[in-house]
């Protein structure tokens, strides 16, 4: 494959030749300058004078970073308003322009570009705009400055989730300055609560405002382009994601004096439990999503990691090949169900023995299997009827999205054109997003971007969170293609 440095010169070339060629058949009123701009927003985004949408982009970035949006002392709401100040400004209608509230800091931006009147349902382009949170004194930058610095911007909220909010917002206002009328209403959701907590952002929005953000399918995070020693090698739309689910595992009995011990300790029991979780291995399963991932992977792939990923494809699946991804976490963790001790909590002095002994266990479950299944499925590895199950949250289900010829078709042939060879990779998250709720609401969710990082470099929710600048751009391209193409 090319190198980036070469693939960059190939298409600043592309750009070049079309601007040229573009030059010659207008007036002479219009300068090849002044034409090569209008067709080259990938080249330009290494230029010191961006493009106006670019410069758009980067305004907003710049001020969603410099406002703190975490979940402690942070103000979603200040954000949400900034960014719809900016399409107020713009011209687009205050009835179009909403920022909803139900918590003062936790508000969320739903904003309506309005289409054609032809009964299609709209398309929603969905970010969060709340980060997680970020110690100053871990930092070598200020995470809450906009910083630019050797080919990146620095800041929280670069990769998770800014990014794509301020592309959306200057999307917007770009297709309204060229007078673009979508088939469809386009709609901007940028939620709170996301990092933070589910119920003042999306999927309040869903349960309370389901008309001001119903559509037929849903853009989100989630994807993206992955980079590995300098190559684009793979544009990633995750159609699925796991299911979030954490259990307490707790045992108590009457203790006693430390110096008259028993076998029958909490602590044991917890331990016992706890070490029967860690030895279990929840079954390989594969549903249409991750099958297409290993697929198009081992094409890509090479060796014994290739040998892999076909093995793990065949009925019933290699044992070998599960075995070798049963020692890697990323792989591992999109065959099975997965679940984990994080927490301890046991005794009350350091000489009496504990009354109780408490665990917290984290699932992360396939999108095909039940909570019910996976709890009895503890219970029976645990097989002690005295350490009692219960469930922390309520998990959201979050059946996969149909990955059409339709979408897929879009997203392939957008990737084409912009990064030649890079194949489209169907993933399911081992994380959550906010496509969940919109999903268990009915409306399928991509997570794809094009907005490329380094695969050894993923600093979303750690230190030194950062973009490079050059990606950046050319995922507001994708971004601004891809939202024409499914709204033509």
């Amino acid at each position: 494959m090319l190198s980036i440095k070469n693939l960059s010169r190939s298409i600043l070339t592309l750009f070049l030749l079309a601007g040229l060629i573009s030059a010659c058949s207008q007036d002479d009123s219009t300068s090849a300058i002044e034409s090569k701009k209008s067709i080259s927003p990938i080249s330009a985004a290494t230029a010191s004078d961006l493009l106006p949408h670019q410069q758009m982009a980067k305004d907003f970035l710049k001020e969603l970073i410099e406002i703190d949006t975490t979940h402690s002392t942070g103000d979603a709401t200040r954000a949400a308003q900034a960014m719809a100040n900016r399409l107020l400004a713009a011209g687009f209608p205050e009835e179009d322009v909403q920022v909803l509230v139900k918590v003062e800091t936790k508000g969320n931006l739903v904003a309506r570009f309005r289409g054609a009147d032809n009964g299609l349902k709209p398309l929603v382009l969905l970010a969060h705009i709340d980060v997680v949170e970020a110690n100053p004194d871990d930092w070598e930058l200020p995470p809450f400055s906009f910083i630019e610095k050797e080919g990146y911007y620095h800041g929280r909220g670069t990769t998770d989730d800014k990014d794509e909010a301020a592309i959306h917002i200057a999307n917007f206002i770009r297709l309204k300055q060229e007078g673009y009328v979508p088939n469809r209403d386009i709609i901007v959701a940028l939620t709170a609560d996301e990092e933070g907590g589910p119920h003042n952002g999306a999927l309040w929005l869903t349960t309370e405002h389901r008309d001001l953000i119903d559509a037929e399918y849903a853009l989100n995070e989630g994807g993206g382009g992955a980079i590995k020693n300098g190559r684009h090698i793979s544009n990633a739309v995750q159609a699925s994601e796991k299911i979030y689910q954490t259990f307490i595992l707790e045992f108590t009995n009457s203790g006693g004096h430390s110096s008259l011990p028993v076998k029958d300790n909490a602590i044991y029991h917890l331990a016992d439990a706890l070490t029967n979780i860690r030895d279990y291995d929840f079954p390989v399963i594969l549903n249409d999503v991750t099958r297409s991932y290993f697929e198009r992977s081992a094409e890509l792939e090479e060796g014994e990691l290739k040998n892999a990923m076909l093995g793990v494809l065949q009925t019933p699946a290699d044992p070998a090949a599960i075995t070798f991804f049963s020692n890697t976490p990323f792989y591992n963790s999109r065959l099975r169900t997965t679940c984990v001790a994080t927490r301890l909590d046991a005794g009350h002095r350091d000489n009496a023995l504990p009354q109780r002994a408490r665990a917290t266990v984290n699932c992360r479950i396939l999108p095909t299997e039940s909570v019910d299944g996976v709890e009895q499925t503890l219970k029976s590895i645990i097989a002690d009827e005295e350490v009692t199950i219960s469930r922390v949250n309520q998990a959201v289900l979050s059946e996969p999205s149909p990955l059409t010829a339709e979408i897929l078709g879009v997203m392939e042939s957008i990737t084409e054109s912009m990064w030649p060879g890079v194949p489209v990779i169907p993933t399911m998250s081992t994380g959550a997003t906010d496509g969940m709720y919109f999903r268990n609401a009915g409306i399928p969710v991509y997570g794809i971007s094009g907005l490329f990082n380094d695969i050894d470099d993923n600093r979303a929710h750690g230190q030194n969170e950062r973009i490079e600048i050059k990606s950046y751009y050319e995922g507001q391209e994708f971004l601004y293609r891809l939202t024409k193409a499914l709204t033509q």
